[in-house]
């Protein structure tokens, strides 16, 4: 084989592996970086002011982007079910197709794509210019781990609050069903409320509330990771930030389908 024949058999391999070295690089990254961040959340010195902190920037702050979306996505939702069960004349079934809808599937996913547009794009811009202006290599050398102040508060905020906001999700998305298919469309309160008991079940809740603890760890998971580890200036926080949103959007879309199958497969 010629030189020129290797060198583009070797270019063409090198284009093939380096996204799946990337990925796998990425990986190592966020489950080594994770690894410590938990590591330090249950050593002293506590810090509960860091906590509440990322909480309230995390949680409280995202309750009206969470709420807004939630609302319009139970109306729409009603909406589009009224009318597709209206040529079987089944317009009673719509609260609880609503009902498990939301639970299941839309409020996690949602909720979670909406606080890694918000909180999670801030966490990795934040972190990344404290990288690149070395605010956390003077952190170090103060003797204070960057991990444990900057990092676990934000990890355990994330776990803790995104499952709040999805059960608030959920509870303004069904209000905007009723507001659509009871007062607007004209339906049966009461019929209503009895497909939501006649479909929906406990297990419903419980899989969007662990989905959404979950996605909660991988959107501060991957933020945090993309910022911390941000190189070249400006232009790398950008980067940084822009691959954090993109990464946790698709992770949480991948990992949604198999938490939904593990879920739904398993007796809890």
């Amino acid at each position: 084989m010629s030189s020129g024949a290797k060198e583009q058999l070797q270019a063409l391999a090198k284009r093939l592996l380096d996204p799946v070295l990337g990925i796998l690089e990425n990986v190592g990254h966020i489950v080594s970086l994770t690894g410590r961040t938990l590591f330090w959340l249950v050593r002293p010195p506590y810090r509960p002011s860091q906590f509440l902190a990322a909480m309230d920037f995390i949680g409280v702050q995202s309750i009206f982007i969470v709420g807004l979306t939630g609302t319009f996505s139970g109306m729409v939702l009603a909406l589009q079910t009224t009318y597709a069960l209206r040529a079987f004349s089944a317009e009673g079934r719509v609260g609880g197709i609503v009902a498990v809808s939301l639970t299941r599937e839309i409020a996690p996913v949602f909720a979670g794509i909406m606080v890694t547009a918000r909180a999670g794009s801030a966490m990795a811009a934040e972190l990344g210019n404290m990288r690149v202006t070395e605010q956390i290599d003077a952190i170090t050398t103060m003797g204070v781990s960057p991990v444990q102040y900057l990092l676990a508060p934000r990890l355990f905020a994330c776990v803790f609050m995104l499952p709040l906001l999805c059960a608030l999700y959920m509870t303004v998305g069904m209000a905007g069903a009723y507001l659509v298919a009871v007062v607007w469309l004209g339906g049966d309160p009461g019929i209503f409320a009895q497909s939501i008991r006649d479909i929906a079940v406990p297990k419903d809740l419980s899989m969007g509330i662990i989905k959404a603890a979950v996605f909660g760890f991988l959107v501060s998971a991957i933020s945090c990771r993309h910022g911390y580890l941000a190189k070249g200036g400006a232009k790398g926080v950008g980067l940084a930030t822009t691959r954090a949103v993109v990464e946790t959007c698709v992770s949480i879309l991948v990992v949604n389908y198999m938490l939904t199958q593990l879920l739904l497969e398993s007796e809890f």
